[in-house]
């Protein structure tokens, strides 16, 4: 069986193909577009227009490629930016009508579960691990050993509103990354820190080991089962955080949009190897997408 898989997150839209024969998958063709949907729901409870219509575009380019792919199903979800603002139904009928997508919207419990199920199949850790799937809007922490699921834990923080909330200068000043870093540790501080290993989910991380191990075009077989130790990506943290988003731009690893909202991500990461007292965290290309393809083997 052919599918088709696509996460719209608050930051990012993102397209997996796949075939599955014999109890076993198999990456055909992927693609990720940053649209930024979630922008402004934050601050006034809804959608931003021109981000809405950018959604849209981008679903109506995949449901092209799906159809070229000759896929038999195709299973959309979305997640915070969709759970949180008072217009997504409106959304949600759009997208049916020109694209013929149907769209769910899952739970912050479901998105942590689908997103660990991507992990345990393809690297297959032993001992406890948390799994950080860091979104634009919220960020879920997958308990588990082996692939048994233990709890999810969902922090209403990403990197969307994160750099809205915080970073109002070009590049940002030293106190707002301060009362960043506090809001950061204080949210943590609800999570228990008793694991084996820390695995990261997302555009900032996969981004990171691009950049540490100087990885473009994009190659997700060299990003993925990689490791990043916290003296690296604090070293990348200091060096980003002082540019400005035009520069951040002429790094070829960085997208022009991941640029903006970079440093708010890599902050994260590296608090969250803090809290968890750890020295290395192991990366992982596949997520929420591939969790709902392997739901299906």
């Amino acid at each position: 069986m052919r599918i088709a898989t696509i996460d719209i997150g608050s930051y990012s839209v993102r397209l997996s193909i796949g075939d599955i024969k014999d109890n076993k998958l198999k990456i055909i063709y992927e693609k990720g577009v940053i649209t930024g949907l979630g922008k402004g729901v934050n601050s006034n409870g809804f959608l931003d227009k021109k981000a809405v219509e950018e959604t849209i575009e981008v679903l109506k380019e995949y449901k092209n490629i799906i159809n070229e792919h000759g896929a038999d199903k195709i299973i959309a979800v979305a997640t915070e930016a969709l759970r949180r603002a008072k217009n997504s139904k409106e959304f949600i009928n759009r997208v049916k009508e020109t694209t013929g997508i149907d769209i769910r919207v899952i739970t912050p419990e479901e998105e942590g579960k689908l997103s660990y199920k991507a992990v345990c199949y393809s690297l297959k850790l032993s001992g406890r691990t948390v799994v950080v799937d860091q979104g634009g809007g919220s960020t879920e922490f997958i308990y588990g050993k082996s692939c048994d699921i233990e709890k999810v834990i969902s922090l209403p923080i990403g990197i969307v509103n994160l750099t809205e909330r915080f970073i109002k200068h070009d590049p940002p000043l030293k106190k707002e990354l301060e009362s960043m870093k506090e809001f950061i540790d204080n949210n943590l501080k609800k999570l228990e820190i008793e694991v084996d290993n820390i695995v990261g989910l997302g555009g900032t991380i996969t981004t990171l080991c691009a950049l540490e191990y100087n990885i473009y075009p994009y190659d997700p077989s060299k990003i993925h089962g990689s490791k990043l130790k916290r003296e690296s990506i604090k070293r990348w943290f200091d060096k980003l955080a002082n540019m400005k988003i035009s520069e951040r731009k002429k790094i070829p690893q960085i997208e022009d949009r991941r640029a903006e909202a970079i440093v708010s991500g890599i902050l994260m990461f590296e608090r969250i190897l803090e809290h968890f007292k750890k020295d290395k965290i192991i990366v992982s290309d596949w997520g929420l997408k591939h969790g709902l393809m392997v739901s299906v083997i």
